[in-house]
């Protein structure tokens, strides 16, 4: 049994939201439980909250031995900004966790594993329950929590440590406290809605930050906007453009991205077939 607890670092969900994940958690998982921060419906503005009021719920969870996991309810915008106080305050039972998210949720993703805290994952979140598509994410993240790892990404061997990023969250992270060592990595960047033009100039910045890697493979890029005139090459010509400028080794597609594809990444050497 893994006892899930859920908060939301950066943005709100609703309580059909909830419902959602805590039915499918009831039908079909019931060897696990899942409860919800009350913080996960609060409203400041953009976000799920004032700052004060997510950093407290993260770290109230995170340090609460009654829990085995938190997973991020949703992305959208705003961990980042309480990433580095929040780590700073993470007791022994936090080092124990499993911690799941994607997309924004990678600067705390980041943060956790650069001070070696508990077990940060790239997967899907609770917020994608309400939809069938969305369901068959939720799903293969609750699988994983069972021992089932038939929902991790294909290409990891086990023998190299990985990460997974959204490509503007990891180009943000580069020279801040929270940006782990990744020298000797496997890095698995995704992207949406950012013209083909910003993910050049993202992937020109990672070229010029990122330590000598074990390689990159490219997620999906989707929702690509429309630009006034076409930019010539696509996402993938792109990453193959800045690896060979930056002597990293271009190790073609990983099946990450925001879709319900989205396959899950244990950060470092995780056992491929646990929640921790």
């Amino acid at each position: 049994m893994t006892r899930i607890a859920v908060c939301a670092p950066a943005t709100p969900i609703t309580r059909d939201h909830a419902e959602a994940a805590e039915a499918l958690v009831a039908q079909e998982f019931p060897e696990h439980s899942i409860y919800f921060h009350e913080q996960c419906f609060k409203s400041a503005g953009h976000f799920a909250g004032t700052d004060l009021e997510r950093l407290e719920a993260l770290v109230e969870l995170a340090n609460d031995p009654e829990y085995d996991a938190v997973w991020f309810a949703k992305g959208g915008y705003g961990s980042n900004r309480i990433a580095e106080a929040a780590v700073t305050r993470m007791n022994g039972a936090a080092r124990s966790k499993t911690y799941v998210g994607f997309s924004d949720m990678g600067y705390l993703l980041a943060a956790l594993y650069r001070y070696n805290i508990g077990q940060p994952v790239h997967g899907s979140m609770p917020v994608s329950a309400r939809s069938e598509r969305g369901r068959e994410a939720v799903r293969r993240v609750l699988k994983w929590f069972s021992g089932d790892g038939s929902g991790l990404e294909p290409s990891l061997d086990g023998k190299t440590p990985a990460v997974a990023f959204n490509l503007i969250t990891l180009a943000m992270l580069t020279n801040t406290p929270m940006m782990p060592d990744l020298t000797g990595h496997v890095v698995m960047v995704e992207e949406v809605s950012e013209h083909l033009y910003s993910v050049d100039r993202l992937f020109f910045h990672l070229a010029n930050t990122l330590p000598r890697l074990a390689g990159l493979r490219l997620g999906q890029v989707t929702d690509v906007p429309e630009n006034y005139v076409e930019f010539g090459q696509e996402a993938e010509d792109i990453a193959k453009f800045w690896c060979n400028r930056a002597g990293i080794p271009y190790l073609g597609r990983a099946e990450i991205g925001h879709t319900a594809a989205n396959r899950i990444v244990p950060f470092g050497l995780a056992s491929p077939s646990t929640a921790g």
